[in-house]
């Protein structure tokens, strides 16, 4: 949990029966291949990773997903042996490969391969000369066949003889994923892997590549700020904030059961409805609804002013008869496509947010009264 996260201020439990940090998930998950335990990274005055602890399992992939600054990027460095650590300790298969006592195995001796955000391939080699590069300990015979193999998991037999300037940047980004399989790594890390692709080919690359890392069953961990991204390629999600995890779990489990405001505000669009909670019920401005609906909300927080997160497909907004009365106007409206996702400002001056088909068309200043259609319970926390 955030060290400013107002939840505190209530003492208030997780309902899920685990901190933001705990890295709890299905009981039958495999072993811990990497382990990260109170790690710390300063420079100069800025603490960049804050004694961050995390496990990652043997065959998932984890992505660290967070804003610009908050610490993913110098996490990655330090799994990879590009940082030292200033203190904690990285483990990689019960190893002790950096710590903050001078504990530091080099990138080359650590078993980690790295696709770099930009794909680093040498521009004078051959697609094959490429993949094979870090095979040197092994003989011709041996390397080439690692080689075919490689380029047929990855889809570019065909363009065996290429050089990375005749490749698309899907091809080239297959290309440094296979270079980085070759010496069958115990985890391979990628850098914001898919920043650098336009935006129907990131999507596509983001299935092969999830598909191509399931297929060889290596353990991965991805770096990205990009939560689409994170939340459909990921096995595990760890969110981060201010140099430290705020939340761990499934993609579905850190969408739909944010443990922090801050979680539930990065992930997707959040609006925040302001209630009272009393005789078992929180009072709003679209109406009362039972305690049963909110997550973890109990009699011991009676008379509490919570705010309840709301996304905006838990709205609908309907048109007023007459143009005038309502609970809301709407104030701005997004076309996305499918649908429109419009901006409403409640009576109690909440803003909200509804997203609609898109053949449902709202005026901006139109009045409309909005409804809570939310088939599933709904987390709170503390007004701030």
């Amino acid at each position: 949990m955030s060290r400013n996260e107002p939840k505190r201020a209530l003492e208030r439990e997780d309902p899920y029966g685990a901190s933001a940090t705990d890295d709890v998930e299905d009981p039958a998950t495999n072993d811990v291949v990497l382990e990260l335990d109170g790690v710390t990274k300063v420079f100069g005055p800025e603490c960049a990773v804050d004694e961050l602890s995390l496990s990652v399992h043997d065959g998932e992939l984890l992505t660290l997903l967070g804003p610009s600054g908050c610490g993913k990027t110098t996490t990655l460095r330090m799994l990879a042996g590009l940082e030292r650590p200033d203190g904690g300790e990285v483990r990689l298969n019960d190893r002790v490969i950096a710590n903050g006592e001078g504990t530091f195995r080099k990138p080359e001796h650590r078993d980690v391969g790295i696709v770099f955000q930009d794909f680093a391939l040498f521009p004078h080699l051959s697609v094959a000369e490429n993949v094979a590069f870090g095979l040197q300990d092994r003989d011709d015979e041996a390397t080439d066949a690692r080689v075919t193999e490689l380029l047929d998991l990855v889809g570019l037999a065909d363009q065996r003889d290429s050089k990375p300037a005749q490749l698309s940047g899907g091809q080239q980004q297959r290309v440094a994923l296979a270079r980085s399989l070759a010496p069958e790594p115990s985890v391979l890390l990628l850098d914001e892997p898919f920043s650098n692709l336009d935006v129907r080919l990131r999507e596509q690359m983001r299935e092969e590549v999830r598909a191509i890392l399931k297929e060889t069953g290596v353990t991965a961990v991805s770096v990205t700020h990009d939560q689409e991204e994170a939340l459909s390629i990921s096995d595990r999600v760890a969110v981060m904030h201010e140099g430290d995890v705020e939340q761990a779990g499934t993609p579905e489990k850190v969408f739909q059961h944010p443990e922090s405001r801050f979680v539930a505000s990065f992930l997707g669009q959040a609006s925040f409805l302001t209630g009272h909670f009393a005789h078992g019920a929180v009072e709003t401005a679209l109406g009362d609804f039972p305690a049963s609906m909110v997550e973890g909300l109990t009699t011991e927080y009676e008379n509490a002013e919570v705010d309840l997160l709301v996304r905006p497909d838990d709205l609908r907004a309907t048109p007023v008869e007459d143009g005038s009365g309502g609970n809301g106007e709407i104030i701005y409206r997004q076309y996305m496509g499918p649908s429109f996702v419009y901006r409403v400002r409640l009576e109690s001056g909440d803003v909200v947010h509804c997203q609609h088909n898109h053949v449902t068309d709202f005026e901006l200043g139109q009045r409309v009264n909005v409804e809570l259609v939310a088939d599933h319970t709904i987390a709170w926390y503390p007004t701030q």
